[in-house]
């Protein structure tokens, strides 16, 4: 009996509880979002409260971490009908809740200005006590394409091979790459072969007719650019030609090479030349002779000069007149070069003096007998 009554009590407890729906998120699941970088995107969490949750409503948006040695990051809440928004850094002043009350039953926020880094899990928990509930979305934030660049690689000579590349420095992957061409024909040489991931266009053996503009488009989920390329095909070079220019050119170097370490070498010997030549103390060619000194003759009229005040004016013109014919004669008689190379034996005699006038002749020609005193060659009266 009293199992019975048990029994009836748990019954009626389930199916009270089962008339009196909890608190619960009405949103549905989504797949993850994919919004480009710069727009804007709403996150969704609508909920539904029971007449059992009595309690101060709370709602909390978190960041999860994809490393469970990180804790989770707050990003915005409502807690005592009040909202927090503040909380993440990263995200201050881009983060709103959708409505200005969420109360009402929305618990969706608006995140704008979106990263690349808000790319993450995301958590809605809405907890009215003693209701709880919560809800997980992810949320992928994509970069457009960065303008790509297109270059080619090779030789663009007929018959070379050659690589058109188109590359971007940004752009969330996947991304695809399409090559087009946009004159002519506009189709890509029939020996061409793209990979639409790397962005690579491969043209073997390639021909005049490729010449032309070219397109690159890179796109991915959320967008796409595009660069434009020309390219013009020339024919082959003359390799022949090119290889006898260039022997003609480094013999043309060589030779100049050659003139120039001629002259250098010439130069420098000259100049070795004209040194020696100046170091060379030459014996063959005698010193220069110095003349002679005339200290006799110097001594010799230092005293007649001595004996002028004793003669009479007729007998001093006539010793004027010999003193000139004495000095004459000696200075004509200046030993030449050839005299001072002879050695002393062969030297020759002084010259004669001239001869002194009589005493007869002197006092026929009116002179006065004077006692002159003895001189000695070096002027000093004996």
């Amino acid at each position: 009996m009293f199992h019975t009554r048990m029994e009836l009590c748990f019954t009626l407890l389930s199916l009270l509880t089962a008339l009196v729906s909890p608190l619960e998120i009405t949103s549905s699941p989504k797949a993850p979002l994919e919004k480009a970088s710069g727009q804007t995107v709403k996150l969704d969490c609508q909920f539904s409260l029971s007449s059992s949750d009595t309690g101060p409503l709370d709602i909390e948006w978190s960041l999860l971490a994809s490393d469970n040695q990180i804790n989770d990051q707050v990003v915005i809440l409502y807690s005592g009908d009040r909202v927090y928004e503040d909380y993440y850094e990263p995200m201050k002043g881009r983060v709103h809740f959708n409505t200005p009350d969420p109360k009402s039953g929305d618990a969706s926020i608006n995140l704008t200005g979106l990263k690349s880094t808000d790319t993450g899990t995301y958590q809605c928990k809405v907890k009215k006590a003693p209701g709880i509930s919560s809800k997980k979305m992810q949320l992928i934030v994509m970069v457009r394409p960065s303008k790509p660049k297109c270059s080619t690689e090779g030789t663009l000579e007929e018959g070379k091979n050659i690589v058109l590349r188109c590359s971007t420095t940004e752009g969330t992957k996947p991304m695809q790459y399409k090559w087009e061409k946009t004159s002519d024909s506009k189709l890509l040489p029939s020996t061409s072969v793209m990979d639409p991931v790397e962005g690579t266009v491969n043209v073997r053996n390639v021909s005049a007719s490729a010449s032309g503009s070219y397109r690159c488009v890179a796109s991915n989920r959320v967008g796409s650019e595009e660069c434009d390329l020309y390219l013009q095909v020339t024919p082959p070079r003359n390799i022949g030609g090119i290889i006898a220019g260039s022997i003609i050119a480094i013999l043309l170097i060589l030779l100049l090479l050659a003139i120039i370490l001629y002259c250098f070498c010439r130069a420098r010997k000259n100049k070795k030349y004209e040194k020696e030549i100046c170091n060379e103390i030459r014996e063959d060619v005698p010193p220069p002779k110095s003349r002679v000194s005339s200290t006799r003759s110097f001594s010799q009229m230092g005293s007649q000069r001595s004996s002028l005040g004793s003669m009479s004016p007729s007998n001093l013109h006539e010793y004027t007149l010999k003193s000139q014919y004495s000095m004459k004669s000696q200075y004509d008689k200046i030993p030449s070069t050839e005299e001072y190379e002879r050695p002393p034996s062969q030297a020759p005699l002084p010259p004669p003096t001239a001869a002194r006038m009589a005493g007869p002749n002197l006092s026929r020609m009116g002179a006065i007998p004077v006692m002159t005193p003895a001189q000695n060659r070096d002027g000093s009266i004996v």
